[in-house]
């Protein structure tokens, strides 16, 4: 099995069907002084022999071959050979191959033609992010600990705002808002925006966004990984819209590997790449989410107008006073709102003690339409009131040297 030391150079096999193509790519590759092309192959089936004979680091795998096409073929090599990464190549980028093709275990999708330097960026990443399945497996985490009373927790880091989205209970759209604020944080200030899905077990931003999942938090958890970034933009998707995705791990299970120490390390890389980071925080408070609420410049509280949400929202505050977040830190949303369930927004203050800030009005079919596209309500209906509602909380939690926040800005949208 290859070594991870970066002094070694970095063995590719290329398989395609095309002699030409598998020439031309080794020549893109011959002046990169870290990489070595080992071998190559006409076929999906002497691809998975090559792999096993070479034993490479990358394998540049063409998706459609005669007989044994490339998809089926690196489904083979992912499971005998969990420390080979496959890249797939194709002259077609329909997401349906793409789809297939991580799937299949592969790491990376390359439309032909490609540059020599996409060619050796991409691989390098992909070594990257591989460098842990060639080393032992890593020790379970710690356990998560409970949340108790504490001091003052430090300020946030310099740089970017940090802005964590917290339901007070399942199905009151936090994910919702989570995804639509940062769009409409990207396309109102031009700012560089991320978005985290900490949902680590049952993530939907993806789902939302309509986005590839073939990288995911999850790939930064390898403990061989230096994380600089590079390495985490590597790992992010890219929206149409120019939001940055930091993606729910792929099966629940992989939750576990998401540590506190993780999360911590992400929270002081992030702010030095993005203006503004959005993270649609579960409804938890292992360290975590505790780690994501501390680090928070702003946390977006969103509830219902029903009992349940009402009284998680009460408990939130408690908590929250308990770990010494000042209270200006909590923004209270009402979200889902339309008169219906006989408690209005005032009920609701002189329940849990605190201020609604905002209230987004009740739409379901534009929010269910946009969730089954995947495309955010945001973009291209800004008249709709639901939109309204979300540019009035843009406007609240904006940078104080871009527009003052003030509770009247959200007030407007009631």
């Amino acid at each position: 099995m290859p070594s991870a030391n970066p002094a070694e150079k970095i063995r590719v096999l290329i398989v395609d069907d095309i002699t030409e193509t598998r020439d031309n790519i080794k020549k893109l590759l011959y002046f990169e002084d870290d990489m070595e092309v080992v071998g190559g192959a006409s076929s999906g089936e002497e691809g998975i022999e090559q792999a096993e004979k070479l034993s490479p680091d990358i394998v540049l795998m063409d998706i459609n071959m005669k007989g044994m096409d490339g998809i089926a073929a690196s489904e083979i090599i992912s499971s005998k050979f969990p420390h080979v990464q496959v890249m797939m190549m194709s002259v077609q980028g329909e997401s349906d191959y793409l789809r297939r093709s991580m799937l299949a275990g592969a790491r990376e999708f390359l439309i032909k033609p490609f540059s020599g330097e996409d060619l050796s960026t991409s691989i390098r990443r992909v070594y990257q992010l591989g460098a842990a399945r060639r080393a032992n497996a890593p020790a379970a985490p710690p356990p998560p600990t409970t949340a108790t009373p504490a001091a003052p927790p430090p300020p946030p880091p310099k740089g970017g705002k940090i802005i964590a989205v917290f339901g007070t209970k399942g199905g009151v759209g936090s994910s919702t808002i989570a995804v639509n604020l940062a769009v409409a944080l990207r396309e109102e200030t031009k700012a560089r925006v991320a978005l985290i899905d900490a949902n680590f077990e049952f993530g939907d931003c993806g789902v939302l966004l309509n986005l590839p999942t073939n990288r995911t938090i999850a790939d930064l958890s390898e403990p061989t990984l230096d994380l600089d970034e590079d390495i985490v933009g590597g790992t992010m998707a890219g929206h149409s819209s120019g939001v940055k995705v930091l993606l729910a791990p792929l099966k629940p299970e992989m939750a576990e590997l998401i540590t506190p120490a993780l999360v911590k390390q992400l929270l002081e890389i992030l702010p030095k790449m993005f203006d503004y980071i959005v993270v649609d925080v579960w409804k938890s408070f292992n360290e975590s989410m505790l780690t994501f609420l501390d680090a928070s410049e702003q946390i977006i509280l969103i509830s219902s107008a029903d009992i349940p949400a009402i009284k998680n929202a009460k408990l939130f505050f408690e908590l929250s006073e308990a770990l010494g977040y000042p209270p200006e830190k909590t923004f209270f949303v009402l979200n889902k709102e339309d008169g219906r369930s006989g408690i209005n927004a005032r009920d609701i203050e002189a329940s849990v003690k605190h201020s609604v800030r905002g209230l987004i009005p009740r739409d379901e079919r534009t929010t269910v339409l946009a969730v089954n596209r995947g495309t955010p309500f945001v973009t291209g209906q800004r008249n709709l009131p639901l939109t309204q509602g979300i540019l009035a909380l843009v406007r609240a939690v904006r940078k104080p040297q871009e527009e003052p926040a003030t509770a009247a800005a959200v007030k407007k949208a009631r």
